[in-house]
């Protein structure tokens, strides 16, 4: 979300995740000869999605009647950050998208370095930030993600800052009913929670993602209730959109909650990058390797990884900028089957017992193997044979 520092100063928010526009357009030339039309299309929004916006002072006076003209059905405004700003623009924002017809709620953005969660949480809800059951009102959203103005994560240890969002969480949910929606990012998430599931099943995500796939999804959520897709286009401010129907968007503002219908497929392979942690990052190490890295498949992308694929990438007479994207991931992909063995089928068992099957990560494709294998590209709507290649791949690492 767009805001403005207590400063002042205009100031975009810092995504580890943000990808130039430049790559976000190349995405459709990336795709590789051999994906079907299905893979071939983007996920960026189409006509019938639901779009919105969310503002902060600096969009100042926004012309709610041309962003409803443009199709926004809906908003979110920034109202408080930490326990000390209030946004100037609020009211005029806040009731003025609610007067032509939008669907709109507040955030507040987290600093965990300045005050507790519950601290903040009464402080957003004393100026804006409550839900009421009135078909017009969103559950308030909790932005926690970077600040150009404060230290990594805040200062906090994952654990301190899990304990941090579970207390803005609580006090929320104790004077409202409803939990909060989460703002975040991917990449803030893994390195600033260690990848907590803790809010999963309990709190809808709000996804930051500018390169024009909702994946990779933060550690526990399968899917998400909105996307910021951009922070300009348009509207004014971010561009958003909701993962559901328009009625879903009523009942959101009406019940408080609701459940999102399954994340799109994935259409584009993700951007990994320094500051990732989890299961991507350990399939991503476990194909270097395989093609001859020496690296501890930790999970971490770290130093030495960012090392390892700039070293692939010139390597590969890619652009070495240490970030995998579509065409190092290409170039990484090794076709496995039943009998081969080593670092690539450890990469694939890895992605398996991810999602729940009772596999060892011994990089033996064996019938077990080969069984899960052929389970999960029928689930995927994949030729089930048995067989890893791109397709099985793409879907994998998404």
């Amino acid at each position: 979300m767009t805001r403005l520092p207590i400063a002042g100063i205009r100031s975009r928010r810092l995504r580890l995740g943000h990808i130039p526009a430049a790559l976000t357009a190349g995405l459709a030339l990336l795709t590789p000869a051999w994906a079907p039309a299905a893979f071939a299309r983007a996920t960026t929004p189409t006509a019938g999605t639901v779009r919105g916006l969310d503002v902060s002072a600096y969009q100042e006076n926004v012309d709610w009647d041309a962003a409803a003209a443009k199709g926004a059905a809906f908003a979110y405004v920034k109202a408080t950050e930490g326990t000390s700003y209030i946004s100037s623009q609020f009211t005029q924002q806040y009731e003025g998208s609610a007067r032509v017809g939008m669907v709109r709620g507040a955030y507040h953005f987290a600093r965990p370095d300045k005050s507790s969660g519950r601290e903040q949480a009464d402080f957003f809800l004393n100026h804006g930030g409550a839900w009421q059951p009135d078909g017009k009102t969103l559950p308030g959203v909790l932005d926690v993600e970077p600040s150009p103005s404060a230290p990594t994560c805040y200062g906090l240890k994952p654990a301190a800052m899990v304990r941090w969002i579970a207390d803005f969480d609580t006090e929320y949910r104790a004077r409202t009913g409803r939990h909060p929606v989460i703002n975040t990012n991917t990449s803030w998430w893994s390195q600033c929670t260690d990848n907590s599931a803790a809010f999963a099943a309990t709190n809808l995500l709000w996804l930051g993602s500018y390169t024009g796939t909702p994946h990779p999804l933060p550690y526990g959520w399968r899917t998400y209730a909105f996307w910021q897709t951009a922070d300009s286009g348009p509207l004014p401010g971010d561009q958003d959109v909701f993962n559901g129907t328009l009625g879903d968007l009523r009942r959101l503002a009406a019940n408080g909650s609701y459940t999102p219908p399954p994340a799109p497929p994935a259409t584009a392979w993700p951007i990994v990058q320094p500051g990732y942690r989890g299961r991507q990052v350990v399939t991503l190490q476990h194909l270097l390797v395989a093609h001859g890295a020496h690296l501890e498949t930790d999970g971490r992308f770290t130093t030495a990884t960012r090392k390892a694929v700039t070293a692939f990438q010139t390597s590969h007479h890619l652009d070495a900028d240490g970030i995998v994207g579509p065409k190092t991931w290409q170039a990484l992909l090794v076709t496995i089957k039943s009998g081969d063995k080593g670092p690539a089928v450890k990469a694939l068992q890895t992605e398996l017992k991810d999602r729940g099957t009772p596999l060892q990560v011994d990089g033996h494709f064996t019938s077990a193997t080969r069984d899960a294998v052929i389970a999960f590209q029928r689930q995927h709507h994949l030729d089930p044979d048995g067989i890893v290649g791109p397709l099985t791949w793409l879907a994998l690492v998404n």
